[in-house]
C-alpha cells in the first residue's frame, strides 16, 4: 500500500515522503497514530507543493546567510570591556559577549552558537573570529577588543 507521510517515521522516510508498506502496518500503526495517510492523487500532489516550497524557503534563507556573510567580512566589532594593566581582561570574551556586539551592531541574526572560538579571549587586541552562519556558510569577521577607559 503506498502511503504519504505527514511526520518523519524512523526507518521508513521523512515527512512528504511517498512510500510502500504493507497493509497491516498502514492501518495499525501509521493511520492510527496520525503518521501518515493514504496515497491519493491529492495527497500525492500536496506532499510534492510542500516539499518545493520548503525547498525554496531553504534556497532564500541560504542566499540571506551569504549576504549576512559578505557584509560581516567588512564590519569590525568592538566589544568593550575592563581590562588591567597590559591590556590583560577580567574575565574573557566567549561568543555570547561577541553575538551581544553584532546585535548592538545591527547584526541581530548571529546567535552565540554560530561563533567559533578556539579559547576564549583573554587580551585586548584585535582578532579574526569566525562564524559558522549555517551549513556551507562560514566568515571571518574581525574583533576589536578595547579597553572601556
Amino acid at each position: 500500500m503506498k502511503v504519504v507521510l505527514k511526520t518523519d517515521v524512523k526507518a521508513q522516510g521523512k515527512k512528504g515522503d511517498i512510500i510502500n508498506v504493507s497493509d497491516g502496518y498502514a492501518s495499525n500503526y501509521l493511520f492510527k497514530n496520525g503518521l501518515a495517510e493514504p496515497a491519493s492523487a491529492g495527497a500525492v500532489k500536496n506532499a510534492e507543493t510542500q516539499k518545493a516550497a520548503e525547498k525554496h524557503r531553504k534556497e532564500e534563507e541560504l542566499k540571506a546567510y551569504r549576504e549576512m556573510a559578505e557584509k560581516l567580512k567588512t564590519a569590525a566589532v568592538e566589544v568593550k570591556v575592563k581590562c588591567g594593566e597590559n591590556g590583560k581582561i577580567f574575565g574573557s570574551i566567549n561568543g555570547a559577549d561577541i553575538a551581544a556586539a553584532l546585535a548592538a551592531a545591527g547584526y541581530p541574526a548571529v546567535e552565540k552558537r554560530q561563533i567559533v572560538l578556539d579559547e576564549p579571549i583573554k587580551n585586548t587586541g584585535r582578532y579574526m573570529v569566525e562564524a559558522r552562519l549555517c551549513a556551507g556558510v562560514t566568515v571571518k569577521m574581525a574583533v576589536n577588543v578595547i579597553s572601556d577607559k
